[in-house]
């Protein structure tokens, strides 16, 4: 091989190799945006614990019909939403003689929730889904006159660990071994479609 063609030769390596110099360069280089990158998107996403803290949780009402029931988490609670007609809101009152706490003196929720439906508005009902006795998770029976709970029933939640009772407001009916009623958490309504379970103008006052 004569010295020229060794030359050409020696210069299509040398060509070669920048080119996979460069690729590899540039690869190396994106790699290392993605990772650069990583933290900055991981901080775009609420975070386990804030989770846990009791980040809001907010929920669409807009294709919730009366008599139907959504079950959401909130600081690792299930939360029961579910909307009510007018028929069932008036009835409440009818409960109060069957009740441990009608006016909700001795239950757990906030002030603007003791009222006889124990809610901000008429149609929806925001409950922490977990029995006040030991904790299981009561069960809908929506249906008055129910046959698991007799003609008398007016419609509400059955606990099937220990046969607690409660009405479409989750007021505790006598008799059962839970004492007080459901729990309500903290929550707000920021239109007439969306439920923010977690905050309330307490909360948004407290963060200010």
């Amino acid at each position: 091989m004569t010295d020229a063609g060794a030359k050409g030769d020696d210069a299509g390596v040398d060509q070669d190799r920048r080119k996979f110099l460069t690729v590899a360069t540039s690869a190396t280089a994106a790699v290392g945006v993605v990772f650069a990158a990583s933290p900055f998107v991981a901080s775009w996403r609420p975070s386990e614990r804030a989770k846990a803290l009791g980040a809001p949780v907010t929920v669409d009402l807009s294709k919730l019909e009366p008599g139907q029931m959504v079950t959401y988490v909130w600081r690792k609670q299930p939360i029961y939403i579910f909307k009510r007609s007018s028929a069932v809101v008036a009835g409440l009152a009818a409960n109060d003689a069957r009740l441990k706490d009608p006016k909700s003196a001795e239950s757990d929720q906030p002030a603007y929730a003791v009222n006889e439906r124990r809610s901000r508005r008429d149609d929806i009902a925001v409950l922490i889904a977990t029995c006040t006795h030991l904790g299981c998770l009561p069960k809908q029976h929506f249906e008055p006159g129910d046959v698991v709970l007799g003609a008398d029933w007016p419609g509400g939640f059955l606990c099937p660990c220990h046969g607690s009772r409660f009405d479409m407001a989750g007021r505790v009916f006598n008799g059962s071994p839970a004492s007080v009623n459901l729990r309500i958490p903290p929550y707000s309504f920021p239109t007439d479609n969306t439920l923010l379970i977690g905050q309330d103008e307490s909360a948004a006052q407290g963060a200010a």
